[in-house]
């Protein structure tokens, strides 16, 4: 190691070398500037990663092949600090806050549908498309309906995925089911890919006795232990800790399965972002965070949040291997989560994805969107920057998709969600004692005396308890 250590000048090189298209400097993003084709992308990850598996963490990097690269002139340009050895300067140079140039954001197909012929990335099949294509429109109308049950007061509160439909589904797709989700609350889609029916969704967000949390939770809070989806949990961040212990435990344990902690702009402004990035790096464990920079946390817009470049550019801080990408490019996403869940396993370590996008709702139907942010704004991502058009062209362009095939779909998944609302509406709720029940193996005596007080309370004031809540 200290060996090693005194040819610590050709890190920077070779670290520059091979990072390729994880992490590099690019012009600021415009709006307009997503729907363009890139440039010829030769370092994309699926590439620049496939045939690289063995580990390159920084403690053992070898040395840069370059012949410009000089030695050390002598013992004194460099010290054997705690962590490494450093190199000594008398110059003094203070790190620049903000780079002069914004972070790549890794992108594969525009408004049209259309790939860029020099890109090269990880095809995907007709199979795998149409699903994908056909969830996205099922997460959409169900995002509708739910959206309006609500209004009608038939269920307390929801929460949509409007614009954010290629990060949910796209990803979900590039996973195994033996992967680990730990969601924050807008990530239904990846439930819904997995096999999570609309029943259940519907059971769920009704709290009814079919409802897999016993009604215990507030709607949208899904959970699915048969499927690997740990159950939503509202405060923020607090998911990202638990997803690295859940990784170091797939470690130890030499599972082939990673663990996908998705949260969104907000989170990281939390201590627990930065404390499991931390975390997960020492740890070496294999982790995807995934980010959903929707660009506002509730009314809190990013420009007041942080003065980074983004979040991705807090990855390679904590020594944690970060890519950019369209968010709403859903062949992007998949490429990217693809090649990112890779080398998570087989060199495992954590990755960081920034995925860009644009929360097209209301932060939940508790919230007026219109007070903080201009409706123009919204109508032009909804309108011009549609993840759900954008990949529908590029399925019909391969001749996977027709308008037939679109107004069936729509069609069905309409009747079938309306029907699921009826049933789940119908059904009766979960008895009072699951209040109680689940947590302990044997119930301390002060749960029985709470129970026990509550049925008294019940019993003298019925008029002040739901009526259909089996006692």
């Amino acid at each position: 190691m200290a060996a090693w250590f005194t040819r610590s000048g050709n890190i920077a090189h070779h670290v520059k070398r091979n990072m390729g298209s994880f992490l590099r400097p690019a012009p600021t993003l415009s709006d307009s500037s997503w729907s363009r084709s890139p440039a010829c992308l030769g370092n994309s990850p699926a590439l620049l990663w496939a045939g690289r598996l063995e580990s390159t963490r920084a403690q053992k990097l070898v040395d840069s092949d370059s012949e410009n690269d000089a030695p050390l002139r002598d013992d004194d340009q460099a010290i054997d600090f705690p962590g490494g050895r450093v190199m000594l300067t008398s110059e003094m140079q203070f790190i620049p806050g903000y780079p002069q140039q914004r972070v790549h954001c890794y992108h594969l197909m525009n408004n049209d549908g259309q790939t860029n012929m020099c890109s090269s990335f990880e095809q995907v099949s007709k199979e795998v498309a149409v699903k994908m294509y056909s969830d996205m429109i099922t997460l959409q109308i169900m995002d509708t309906i739910f959206y309006e049950a609500q209004r009608q007061g038939r269920i307390s509160f929801y929460l949509t995925s409007v614009g954010e439909e290629a990060i949910n589904i796209a990803s979900a797709a590039a996973l195994s089911p033996d992967d680990i989700v730990m969601a924050q609350y807008r990530e239904p889609g990846v439930l819904l890919w997995r096999g999570f029916t609309l029943q259940e969704f519907a059971n769920q967000c009704f709290g009814n006795k079919a409802d897999c949390g016993k009604g215990r939770q507030m709607p949208i809070h899904y959970g699915s232990k048969k499927l690997n989806y740990f159950t939503v949990s509202s405060p923020l961040a607090t998911q990202l800790p638990q997803a690295v212990g859940a990784a170091y435990s797939l470690k130890m344990d030499n599972k082939d399965a990673c663990v996908v902690a998705y949260f969104g702009d907000g989170s990281t402004s939390e201590g627990d972002f930065h404390a499991s990035l931390n975390f997960a790096a020492v740890m070496e464990a294999p982790v995807i965070f995934l980010c959903r920079n929707n660009g506002w946390a509730i009314s809190t817009p990013t420009s007041e949040q942080f003065r980074s470049d983004g979040i991705v550019v807090k990855g390679p801080a904590y020594g944690i291997q970060s890519i950019r990408v369209d968010g709403n490019d859903a062949l992007a996403v998949h490429n990217a989560v693809r090649a990112a869940r890779q080398m998570a396993i087989h060199e495992q370590r954590p990755i960081l994805v920034e995925a860009l996008t644009y929360r097209v709702g209301h932060h939940s139907t508790s919230d007026d969107s219109t007070k903080y942010r201009p409706v123009d704004e919204v109508k032009h991502w909804e309108m011009g920057q549609n993840p759900v058009n954008r990949f529908r062209k590029w399925v019909e362009r391969n001749g996977w998709w027709s308008e037939e095939d679109e107004s069936q779909l729509r069609s069905s998944i309409r009747k079938q969600l309306l029907q699921a609302i009826q049933v789940a509406e119908k059904m009766e709720k979960p008895p009072l004692a699951d209040l109680f029940s689940d947590v302990y193996d044997v119930p301390p005596s002060i749960l029985f005396e709470q129970e026990q007080q509550l049925r008294e309370t019940i019993k003298r004031h019925p008029q002040d308890y739901p009526s259909d809540v089996p006692v």
